[in-house]
């Protein structure tokens, strides 16, 4: 940490003194007979330890084992709603499932609090307050379409949606059904363009960098662009968000249009983007939404240890909200570790990809 100044180093040791509480209370919560979820308080009796008693920082968490995929595939979902929430309407969502059982996260309140959180780091002069969104992205049982829609009315607006299945687009793709894949894409931008030219004063976007580009061409075609149809800010996200792209898209798709990118999934929420630094040569790092999420870059070979900064590693994900403990859950993506900074005083990621190991048999489609 010697290379960064004396109070950013004050501010790292706060947020790590934040951390490790918000551990602590999150534990106690999630084992707790009365508040915890089934799943964790059959779970315990298999660990060797009592969190409770044993847990006391955010580094203690590496007692657990490693958190496996299939303990979210399947049902009964009930299994993760802690007794201290029963009750309240739940919502699922889905996350992968291209081929087999998705995994699934329950959610109460937790995507309302993500996108909440995030909005406060919106700029309103490019997101203004009481503006109506478009979401032009995945719908269905992924958890997007309904946290967006809550962040426009959380600023005041109404979200337009369009139906967009990515399970299909991916399936088109593997069976190398190009021109399918084109046409249903064009079907979606078709749904995009219609929203847009019908009046209803729309200027904040949530969109996947594919049908941004795709958007933007069919606006060129038809004379107009992203800029004339009234939009002014945009947040992105995705694998496919890359420096180059993003240089690209501010110079020949925006016409200077803000946009914003992020990382983010259905088990970790919004990481947002360090503010653009056109001397960063369009580099992109994200922070997790510390404490309720907390991203670390780990040795490809060893996952309890992290890599020195400015070196890559594999994403490691542990979710602390009162809906959700998942400690140490393996990401499908790796990345370059980067330094804390004011705003954020935690480690961020840099050039976020697919999991070399994975990355060949990966598909991907809108995002």
């Amino acid at each position: 940490m010697s290379t960064i100044s004396p109070a950013l180093a004050a501010k790292v040791q706060q947020a790590r003194s934040q951390l490790d509480a918000h551990v602590c209370e999150t534990i106690a919560w999630h084992f707790h007979p009365s508040t915890g979820c089934p799943f964790w308080l059959e779970k315990v009796k298999t660990l060797g330890f009592d969190p409770i008693k044993d847990i006391k920082c955010f580094a203690d968490l590496q007692k657990f084992p490693e958190f496996e995929d299939e303990w979210l595939r399947g049902g009964p979902v009930s299994r993760w709603i802690p007794q201290g929430l029963k009750g309240k309407p739940v919502y699922v969502f889905e996350t992968g499932g291209t081929t087999g059982i998705p995994k699934s996260r329950v959610q109460i309140e937790d995507f309302r609090i993500d996108y909440e959180m995030f909005s406060h780091t919106l700029p309103d002069e490019h997101f203004p307050k009481g503006s109506n969104w478009l979401m032009l992205g995945p719908s269905g049982p992924r958890r997007l379409r309904l946290a967006v829609e809550h962040l426009a009315q959380y600023r005041g607006g109404i979200c337009f949606c369009v139906d967009l299945d990515p399970r299909w687009v991916i399936k088109l793709i593997k069976r190398g059904n190009i021109k399918e894949m084109e046409a249903y894409r064009d079907h979606v931008i078709d749904q995009a363009v219609t929203i847009l030219s019908a009046g209803h004063d729309i200027k904040c976007m949530f969109t996947t960098p594919k049908l941004l580009e795709a958007l933007a061409m069919k606006l060129m075609e038809q004379g107009s662009s992203i800029q004339q149809s009234g939009i002014t800010g945009i947040f992105s996200g995705g694998t496919e968000f890359t420096p180059q792209w993003y240089r690209f898209a501010m110079e020949e798709l925006l016409d200077g249009v803000y946009m914003t990118p992020t990382y983010g999934n259905t088990l970790m929420g919004l990481a947002c983007g360090k503010p653009f630094d056109p001397a960063d040569n369009y580099k992109i790092t994200y922070y997790a939404p510390q404490p309720r999420a907390v991203i670390e870059v780990v040795d490809f070979k060893d996952y309890h240890r992290l890599v020195e900064y400015g070196q890559t590693g594999r994403v490691k994900l542990t979710t602390l909200t009162r809906e959700t403990f998942i400690p140490g859950f393996m990401e499908r993506d790796e990345g370059e570790r980067e330094l804390p900074f004011e705003k954020y005083p935690w480690d961020g990621i840099s050039g976020t990809r697919p999991f070399h190991e994975i990355a060949k048999a990966t598909t991907v489609g809108v995002y």
